[in-house]
C-alpha cells in the first residue's frame, strides 16, 4: 500500500476530500502509481503531484481513474467540480494577498517626508506673546524683521527660478534649427512582486516552460477543455503569471498540440514519450483569451471553444 505524504493543512476541505478519495481508490485497486499512470494515460510524475496535492488533477484524469478502478465516475466528477472551484478561489485569494503586500511595500518608504505640521486655523487665538500688550510686545520689531527677511528670500527664490527657466529655454546656447528634439524617456513601471518560485510575469513568460517558470501547480487552473477521440486537450491559465498554455492527456506520440491567443501568438508542442504534454506559454489578459487545439496522428483535430 502506498505511503502518502501528509496533505498541507491550508488545503480547502473539498480539495482534501477529493485527494483523499483518489488515494483510497488507488489503495483499494492494489495498483502502484506507475500502473495507474500506465492505465489512465497520465504520466507517473503527474499522478504523484495529483495524489500529493501539488497539482489539482484534471477532470479527465479523475474520470480515467474511476474507470480503471471501477468507481462511480459521476460522483467523482461532482467532487472534482467542487474542488476545482475551491482551488480557483484559493488562487484568487493568494493573488489578492500578494497585491496587498506589493502596495504596502510601495507605500512604506520611511523617512521620505518629514512630519506633517498642521496649518494654523483661521480665527484661532494668537499665542500669548503675540497679543498686543502681552509679554512679547518688545519682540514686535524682531518679528517684523524676520517677516521681511522671509519675504525677501521668497522674492529672490522666485527670481532664481525664473532666471533658470529662461536660461534653460533660451540662454543655454542657441538651438540648432536642424536638431531633432529629444523624446522624453518612457516611464518604467514597477515590476510586480511575484510569489516565491515564480520566475516570470506577463511578457517575460512568452515562450517559456510553465513548470520551470513556476506558473503551474497551484497557480494554474483549467480554463476550458475538449475531448477529441480519447485525447483530452485543455487551456491552462495562470493569473499570477498572466499567461496560458495548452496541455494534452492520453495522447499518442506524434500528436500535435497548439495554444493561440490574440494577434498571431501561437506555441506548439509535439507529443513524444510522455503522453501528458504541454506547450510553452503565451501572454494573455484573461483565461478566455486563449484557445487550445490538438491534431492527432490520424488527422483528426479539435479545439476548445
Amino acid at each position: 500500500m502506498p505511503r502518502w505524504k501528509a496533505l498541507p493543512g491550508e488545503l480547502d476541505p473539498r480539495v482534501t476530500e477529493l485527494v483523499g478519495q483518489l488515494r483510497l481508490l488507488v489503495d483499494r485497486s492494489g495498483l502502484g502509481v506507475a500502473a495507474v499512470a500506465d492505465r489512465t494515460g497520465y504520466s507517473r510524475t503527474s499522478w504523484e503531484r495529483y495524489l500529493n496535492a501539488g497539482l489539482l488533477a484534471p477532470k479527465g484524469a479523475v474520470v480515467a481513474l474511476a474507470e480503471v478502478t471501477g468507481a462511480n465516475p459521476v460522483h467523482l466528477a461532482t467532487m472534482w467540480e467542487l474542488a476545482e472551484r475551491a482551488w480557483s478561489r484559493s488562487e484568487t485569494r493568494h493573488d489578492t494577498t500578494m497585491e496587498a503586500i506589493r502596495i504596502s511595500r510601495a507605500r512604506a518608504v520611511p523617512g521620505e517626508f518629514g512630519p506633517v505640521v498642521p496649518a494654523p486655523v483661521a480665527g484661532a487665538p494668537e499665542p500669548q506673546d503675540a497679543r498686543p500688550g502681552g509679554a512679547g510686545r518688545g519682540d514686535g520689531s524682531a518679528r517684523r524683521k524676520r517677516r521681511l527677511t522671509v519675504f525677501v528670500a521668497g522674492v529672490v527664490g522666485t527670481l532664481a527660478v525664473v532666471a533658470a527657466t529662461v536660461w534653460l529655454t533660451h540662454g543655454a546656447g542657441k538651438k540648432d534649427p536642424g536638431a531633432t528634439p529629444k523624446t522624453p524617456a518612457a516611464s518604467v513601471s514597477p515590476r510586480p512582486v511575484l510569489p516565491p518560485g515564480v520566475k516570470c510575469s506577463g511578457a517575460s513568460c512568452a515562450g517559456k516552460d510553465p513548470e520551470k517558470m513556476g506558473c503551474g501547480g497551484r497557480l494554474a487552473t483549467t480554463a476550458t477543455s475538449v475531448t477529441v477521440g480519447t485525447t483530452l486537450v485543455e487551456v491552462r491559465y495562470s493569473k499570477t503569471c498572466g499567461a496560458a498554455w495548452a496541455r494534452v492527456a492520453r495522447a499518442a506520440a506524434g500528436d500535435r498540440v497548439e495554444v493561440s491567443a490574440g494577434a498571431g501568438a501561437k506555441r506548439t508542442a509535439v507529443v513524444g514519450t510522455d503522453v501528458d504534454t504541454y506547450t510553452p506559454m503565451v501572454v494573455v489578459k484573461g483565461a478566455g483569451d486563449a484557445k487550445a487545439c490538438v491534431t492527432l496522428g490520424s488527422g483528426r483535430a479539435g479545439c476548445t471553444a
